[in-house]
């Protein structure tokens, strides 16, 4: 089988938060204008939506070239319970994710499911980091390589969660979706390195990443704080971190969720972000 023959499923939660004109303009960026398109779409619904968003919703569905499949939730539960009924819903072991409010270029899958074709469990991409009026902000470059990725998992998430593609049975094995505000993608992506996943990121960006003005506010306070501490014990507990490693991580990582949000911008835009001016297309 080539990778062109290699079936599989786009992933794509939706939520109350969700703006109609930015999730059309992520599903046909993620379906409709891909060189490689997914075989299917499974659509999680995570609780009540707005009339808006629903029609929008219908609107794609009607005019979508590949078969969707929704999850509807009755009640909001949460990204990682979302995102389970959804991988348990997709008919293809291997998964595509997607937000509702980024833009997939249109060669993202084209890219990527050679790697998956090759043996890999998990590949993620760069991405692009735009604002509302559709400005450029930066570029955030992942590590390449499984040891690199291995080394920086250590003290950051290697992967953007909205790039990846990955296989269900691997995220299956190493205990898939867990429930840990803002930070169950870091904690499924560090147990399944553990776990022996083979995992590649691919540097050039394939997503753009919207970036909104509050964005920065969700990455600090108490409760972020006390999902990064519950995180930093899980890693240390099954040994990804050492002793001396969690220390630093509780301080730098935590610390860096009570400073000023003027600072947080500055400080994560030059450790993770690389500058950019261009305005995409």
């Amino acid at each position: 089988m080539t990778s062109s023959d290699l079936p599989f499923s786009l992933l794509l939660p939706v939520y109350l938060g969700d703006r109609p004109e930015y999730f059309t303009r992520a599903f046909s960026s993620a379906v409709t204008d891909q060189t490689r398109r997914p075989t299917e779409v499974v659509l999680v619904r995570d609780g009540p939506i707005s009339p808006a968003l629903a029609e929008a919703i219908d609107t794609a569905i009607n005019a979508s070239p590949v078969m969707v499949r929704r999850v509807d939730l009755d009640v909001n539960v949460g990204l990682a319970v979302a995102l389970t009924r959804g991988l348990a819903a997709c008919r293809f072991d291997v998964v595509a994710r997607m937000d509702a409010d980024d833009i997939s270029l249109p060669e993202r899958f084209a890219r990527q499911l050679p790697a998956i074709e090759e043996g890999c469990d998990l590949v993620g991409t760069g991405m692009l980091e735009f604002n509302e009026l559709d400005k450029i902000l930066g570029r955030r470059v992942p590590p390449v390589g499984q040891v690199e990725i291995t080394r920086q998992a250590r003290f950051r998430d290697p992967f953007n969660h909205p790039t990846v593609v990955y296989r269900k049975s691997a995220v299956e094995a190493s205990g898939g979706y867990r429930h840990l505000p803002l930070m169950e993608d870091y904690w499924l992506f560090a147990r399944m390195i553990m776990a022996g996943a083979t995992v590649r990121n691919l540097p050039e960006p394939l997503v753009m990443y919207r970036v909104d003005s509050g964005a920065y506010n969700r990455r600090g306070g108490l409760s972020l704080f006390r999902s990064e501490l519950a995180l930093q014990r899980r890693l240390l507990a099954d040994g990804f971190v050492t002793p001396g490693q969690f220390l630093r991580n509780v301080i730098v990582r935590g610390g860096y969720r009570f400073v000023p949000v003027v600072i947080r911008r500055a400080v994560y835009r030059q450790m993770a972000v690389s500058k950019h001016t261009d305005t995409p297309q």
